[in-house]
């Protein structure tokens, strides 16, 4: 059955537009006390829901430090490289417990997981006791792996066990630096030692390189030397052999020049002799004439002849004698001369005999000269040979040790020796040599802040929801007054948008100044929820309008999607494949990413993406109430008497 538009009722139904309609709504909402409770509690809804649940989560991880935890250590200590006495296991147990991360207990062992069985500790970290063995164990190469024991239960809290092992990877890298760095101390100290050393071979090598150059030249020398003695070797070998095959006849020929010497000697001492005999002769002869001349003298003196007359006729016959004088002189030089040359020849005779007598030796002797010779040649000429390897061999020495110098030099200048700080500060970068630095664009400050878009968008869809668990979807009296189905359609939603709007102004008061969320641009946040909440009316209210009782199911399980597909908690990425073209459809996703902007950093061009959905979600909303509205203009038995209603 239509009901028509009469033409009595025509001013009437003109009257209710759409804003008397929701007027008209608000006021039968409001007509007594009860209903004004009612629809207090209405507005207060997302309030309870999403202040209470963000002041319970506003800051968990700032409270760790109630979360009870145990700790034991049972490591036995060991000596590092060297010789020092360590226990790393105490070490991290008393930086543990005095940290304050956590309420740290050290327990025994048995204490430790018992009190985790029990939910006393919410995890527990346990030090074995071979474990400063194994962590120093690489100093001695002979590298083992030491462990840490974490003790977890989820029957007492999932999320304290996954906390608890981000808090034992911590630990783990905490340890691997203090020992990496230690390590990496030592090892740049080794550097250091192996800078030292090799600075010590260096010196020597540039010893080495010096004495290979003297060597060097030393051995030039000596192979010249030695080619010198080679050549002059030979000439003497040559020499000698000349020397050797002419003496060889020298003992005959000695011995013939002994045989002649002699007879020439034996010739002429006869000569000797004979001159002797005759200078003998000569000189009675002297005698003689003496005797004569001074028996003469005397005679004349007795004759009676003066002395001048005997002295004249003494002149006279020494001039008479002058010739045999001088034959006397000469016979007794010559004597003299023969007995020297009798004596000299008998010299020359006794030498050539002992010429003779030696000239065997000597030519044997000779013989040895020219066979050692000829030996001495061949040798010069193999120390020649050798030198010329040698040689070869020294400058390659000399050569090589320049190379070794050189390469000595050039390797210890890419020998790290740094300082002490220079070494500790590099130690630690070995260790951690990555280091983040935070540059984040937005920063949500806490865990509920970093919630609060997801929170406040689902406590403004279950708003919206339990608008309706009062409010009329359509005016009854607009339709019966037959008033167009666009009024009828933002009529009845223009009731639910009032108190959605009041909904998200309480909302945003509560979190902003009881909970203490910050919000970086508030005006624009309030007029994104605003518009957030006027979509997700509109949304709510055609579901409603639509489909009667099952829009409200139907609302419920869009609440129940959009929880799981919009990325409240965890980027919406990580959502199973199945769930992403829920997150492109439905409106909250858009409204959780609207409020991150808004609330850590302000709008972008990406926001303008987020409102152009709502908006579409909005007017969609309406253009469906209005279908219903038309629908409804139809009366039914269903409608008049419907199966359920709620």
């Amino acid at each position: 059955m239509t009901i028509p538009e009469d033409q009595g009722d025509g001013k009437r139904a003109g009257g209710l537009n759409a804003f008397r309609i929701a007027l008209n709504e608000l006021r039968r909402l409001s007509a007594g006390t009860l209903p004004k409770l009612a629809m207090a509690a209405l507005v207060l809804v997302p309030l309870l829901y999403a202040s209470f649940y963000l002041y319970a989560n506003y800051d968990p991880y700032g409270r760790l430090d109630k979360l009870p935890a145990a700790v034991y250590t049972t490591d036995a200590g060991a000596k590092d490289s060297s010789g020092a006495e360590r226990n790393i296991g105490r070490e991290v147990t008393d930086e543990l417990t005095k940290s304050g991360t956590f309420q740290w207990h050290e327990v025994s062992e048995k204490d430790a997981n018992d009190g985790v069985r029990d939910d006393k500790y919410s995890f527990a970290i346990g030090i074995p006791r071979d474990f400063s063995a194994a962590l120093l164990s690489s100093g001695n190469f002979t590298p083992q792996q030491a462990t840490i024991t974490l003790s977890t239960n989820d029957s007492n809290n999932y999320l304290a066990g996954t906390i608890a092992k981000q808090v034992a990877d911590q630990v783990r890298k905490t340890i691997q630096e203090k020992v990496g760095s230690e390590a990496a101390d030592r090892f740049l100290v080794g550097f250091s030692t192996i800078y030292g050393k090799i600075s010590d071979a260096t010196s020597g090598a540039q010893q080495l390189a010096d004495g290979a150059a003297k060597l060097q030249t030393g051995q030039h020398q000596l192979a010249d030397g030695a080619s010198q003695l080679a050549t002059g070797s030979g000439t003497l070998a040559t020499g000698l052999g000349t020397l050797k095959s002419s003496t060889a006849q020298l003992p005959s020929q000695t011995q013939q020049l002994a045989s002649g010497a002699g007879q020439v000697a034996d010739g002429n001492q006869k000569v000797a002799d004979a001159a002797s005999l005759a200078a003998s002769a000569s000189s009675g002869i002297q005698s003689q004439l003496d005797s004569y001349r001074a028996q003469l003298n005397t005679d004349l003196h007795n004759a009676g002849l003066t002395d001048a007359q005997a002295n004249a006729i003494l002149a006279r016959a020494d001039q008479l004698r002058s010739p045999v004088d001088q034959a006397n002189t000469k016979i007794q030089a010559a004597n003299g001369d023969l007995a020297k040359l009798a004596s000299g020849a008998r010299q020359v005779s006794d030498g050539a005999q002992q010429l003779a007598a030696a000239s065997p030796q000597l030519t044997s002797g000779i013989a040895q000269a020219s066979d050692g010779a000829n030996q001495l040649r061949d040798g010069a000429a193999k120390l020649n040979d050798g030198e010329k390897t040698a040689v070869t061999g020294t400058d390659q020495l000399a050569s090589g040790a320049a190379q070794l110098r050189d390469g000595l030099a050039a390797g210890l200048k890419q020998i790290p020796n740094p300082d002490d700080p220079t070494r500790t500060a590099t130690a630690n970068t070995i260790a951690d040599p990555v280091a983040v630095t935070s540059n984040g664009i937005a920063s949500a400050g806490t865990y509920g802040a970093g919630l609060a878009p997801f929170f406040i968008s689902l406590a403004t869809w279950i708003g919206a929801f339990v608008l309706f668990l009062l409010i009329r979807p359509l005016s009854t009296r607009a339709l019966t007054a037959g008033a167009s189905p666009i009024r009828v359609a933002l009529g009845g939603w223009l009731s639910s948008a009032v108190l959605g709007i009041a909904q998200v102004i309480v909302l945003f008061a509560a979190v902003t100044w009881l909970v203490g969320i910050h919000i970086a641009h508030p005006l624009g946040a309030i007029g994104f929820a605003i518009l957030v909440s006027l979509a997700f009316t509109s949304v709510v209210h055609a579901l409603n309008a639509f489909f009667g009782a099952v829009g409200k199911f139907l609302g419920l399980v869009l609440l129940v999607l959009q929880l799981v597909s919009a990325g409240g908690t965890f980027p919406w990425q990580t959502i199973p494949d199945a769930l992403y073209p829920l997150h492109v459809v439905l409106p909250m996703g858009y409204a959780i990413d609207g409020f991150r902007h808004l609330l850590y950093t302000g709008a972008s061009l990406q926001i303008l993406g987020d409102i152009g959905v709502l908006v579409a979600y909005l007017v969609g909303g309406v253009l469906l109430s209005t279908l219903a509205a038309r629908k409804h203009r139809v009366w039914s038995v269903s409608a008049l008497k419907p199966e359920l209603s709620l």
